[in-house]
C-alpha cells in the first residue's frame, strides 16, 4: 500500500477496529468509506492466501463505498452500518456483478436475478457488501466425510488460528475466518445445523443464530423450510447486535417472518447490558450427549466458564432434556432439500443451465475430477425422495424433530426448572436449536493450551433474542478473553498488473 496514512492504519489500527471505531474515524473525517474498503481490500490481498476464505471481491464497492460518503457528508450517517464493509457467504443472493454458487461449480457463473432480502437490508442500512466467502459446498448437504470448509469452487478454507492443525467449522467457514482475520468489519453466515454457531467457536467469534422467522430466508440457497435462517459473526456481541438490528425485518414474500410480532425492526443495541448476568438464572444441561464429545481441557474450560458466570451473578442449575438420547436423524432435511433447492433453481436466470437437483447431479458426474473429490451421496439420497414433501416419512420426522426439541427439549428445560435460557459448551447444543428454529449466541470463551478456540454458547426460546444478547453482551464484557490470530502477511511488493 502506497499511501503512509493507510499503511499506519492497516498495520496499527485496522487488525481489532470495531465499527465505532470505524465510524469514529468517518464521522471525524480522519477516514472515509472509500479508504476503509481500500484497507480491507489490501488486507484481503496481503493474509487471504493463507486461509482462503475470500471467493470474489465485489468490484462496485469502492464506487458504493464513495458514494456513501457523498450521502454522509450531504446528510449525515443512515446507522451505524453506514460505509462499513460487510461480507456475505457465498449461498446469500445478490444482483450485482458477484456470483452466487454455495461452492459448487455447477453454479460458479451464476448471478441472482435480484437481491436476497440481507442483502436489501444491508444496502438499506447503508453497508458495504464487500464480497462473497467460501464455504462448505452446498452448505455441507452434499457428500458424508467432506471437510468443513471445502468447496470445489474455492478449495479448502483454513482456520486462521491453527491453518491445517485446528477445524475452521462449517459450513460458514470462509464467513468466520474471514473475521477472525480481519477481513472486513462483519459477516452474514447462515445456519441449518450448526452452521453458525461452530464457525463462530471454532474462530473465536460472537455468532448469533436466530430464532427462524427473525430474518427473511428469501433469496438464500435452501437446505431447509423449517431449519435455514442467516445470521451475524463478529468479533464482538455490539458488532453483532448492529448487524442483527440490521437484518431483522418481516418479509411478505417469507412467511415464518410473520410469527415475529414482537422484534421485527427491533434495535437489539438496546438490550446491551454489562450487568445483564446479575441474578440470571441459567440451566446447564449435563446429558452425557452434550458433554461427552469433550476433551479433559475443553470440559475444564467449561467449568471455568460457568464458574464466571457465577461470580457475574448468574444462578445456575444442573438440567435435563428428555429429548437429549432421543434417535435423531436428518431425515426432514433429506426431504426438504429437493423442494427448496429445484424452487430456487427454477427462478435463475435461462443463461444458468443448472435447473434442478437432477441436473445439479448430472453436471457434477460430468464434470467428476474437480466436483466430485468426496461424492454426492447426501445429494443422491435427496433426489430418490418425490421432491412433493408428502411422503409419510418426512412428515412422521418433521412432527418428531419438532415436538422432540421443544416440548421435550429447550422449552421442557426451561419451563420445568425455572430458568430463562440454557447454557452449553462450544456449539454441543446446536443441533437441538437448529430443529427447534430457536435461536442462540456463542462468544469466545478461552483456549486450550496448543491455542484451539472454545465458546460458550446461550440459547433460549422463540424470540429470546433480547435475553440472549444481554447475557452473551455481559459475560463478553466481564471476561474479553478473545485475541486476534496470527497470520503470515504477503508482500505486495514488485507485484504489478
Amino acid at each position: 500500500m502506497e499511501n503512509p496514512k493507510l499503511r499506519s492504519l492497516l498495520n496499527d489500527w485496522l487488525p481489532e477496529a470495531t465499527i465505532d471505531d470505524m465510524q469514529e474515524k468517518m464521522e471525524s473525517g480522519e477516514l472515509s468509506s472509500k479508504e476503509l474498503v481500500l484497507l480491507y481490500m489490501n488486507r484481503i490481498a496481503e493474509v487471504d492466501h493463507a486461509i482462503h476464505s475470500v471467493l470474489e471481491l465485489n468490484p462496485d464497492a469502492l464506487h458504493i463505498a464513495a458514494a456513501l460518503d457523498v450521502e454522509r457528508s450531504e446528510h449525515g450517517a443512515r446507522g451505524p452500518l453506514h460505509g462499513i464493509p460487510v461480507l456475505l457467504k457465498d449461498n446469500i443472493d445478490t444482483h450485482d456483478k458477484m456470483h452466487t454458487s454455495a461452492g459448487s461449480l455447477a453454479l460458479e457463473h451464476s448471478i441472482a436475478p435480484e437481491d436476497s432480502f440481507v442483502a436489501s437490508q444491508l444496502r438499506k442500512a447503508g453497508a458495504v457488501i464487500l464480497g462473497k466467502t467460501n464455504m462448505t459446498e452446498w452448505a455441507n448437504f452434499m457428500a458424508i466425510g467432506m471437510p468443513s470448509g471445502y468447496s470445489s469452487r474455492g478449495g479448502q478454507v483454513l482456520n486462521p488460528y491453527g491453518p491445517g492443525r485446528f477445524n475452521v467449522g462449517g459450513s460458514s467457514a470462509g464467513s468466520g475466518a474471514a473475521i477472525a482475520a480481519n477481513l472486513a468489519a462483519v459477516s452474514v453466515g447462515t445456519e441449518t445445523s450448526g452452521s453458525i454457531l461452530n464457525p463462530s467457536c471454532q474462530n473465536s467469534l460472537v455468532g448469533i443464530k436466530p430464532t427462524v422467522g427473525l430474518i427473511s430466508r428469501r433469496g438464500i440457497i435452501p437446505i431447509s423450510y423449517t431449519q435455514d435462517t442467516a445470521g451475524p459473526m463478529a468479533r464482538t456481541v455490539k458488532d453483532a447486535i448492529y448487524l442483527l438490528s440490521a437484518l431483522s425485518g418481516t418479509d411478505a414474500r417469507d412467511p415464518v417472518t410473520l410469527t415475529n410480532t414482537s422484534l421485527s425492526g427491533e434495535d437489539f443495541s438496546r438490550y446491551l447490558d454489562p450487568d445483564g448476568l446479575q441474578g440470571a438464572k441459567l440451566g446447564v444441561p449435563r446429558d452425557p450427549a452434550y458433554l461427552e464429545e469433550l476433551s479433559d481441557e475443553k470440559q475444564e474450560l467449561f467449568e471455568q466458564c460457568l464458574n464466571q458466570l457465577k461470580e457475574l451473578g448468574a444462578q445456575l442449575k444442573d438440567v435435563g432434556i428428555p429429548s437429549a438420547e432421543a434417535e435423531w436423524g436428518y431425515d426432514v432435511l433429506t426431504y426438504e432439500f429437493k423442494s427448496g433447492v429445484n424452487a430456487y433453481l427454477s427462478q435463475l436466470p435461462s443463461t444458468v443451465k443448472v435447473r434442478s437437483l437432477t441436473n445439479v447431479i448430472a453436471f457434477n458426474k460430468h464434470h467428476m475430477e474437480r466436483t466430485l473429490k468426496y461424492g454426492q451421496e447426501v445429494l443422491l439420497e435427496s433426489e430418490e425422495t418425490s421432491g412433493s414433501l408428502k411422503e409419510k416419512e418426512y412428515i412422521s420426522a418433521l412432527e418428531h424433530d419438532q415436538y422432540m426439541s421443544t416440548e421435550k427439549g429447550i422449552d421442557f428445560a426451561l419451563k420445568v426448572h425455572g430458568v430463562e435460557a440454557l447454557v452449553f459448551p462450544h456449539d454441543h447444543g446446536s443441533d437441538l436449536a437448529a430443529r427447534a428454529g430457536y435461536p442462540s449466541i456463542t462468544v469466545p470463551a478461552g483456549y486450550t493450551s496448543d491455542g484451539e478456540p472454545f465458546g460458550l454458547t446461550f440459547t433460549g426460546t422463540v424470540y429470546s433474542e433480547p435475553i440472549l444478547v444481554r447475557l452473551a453482551y455481559a459475560f463478553e464484557q466481564a471476561t474479553k478473553v478473545r485475541k486476534p490470530p496470527v497470520l503470515e502477511v504477503a508482500s505486495m511488493r514488485g507485484k504489478r498488473a
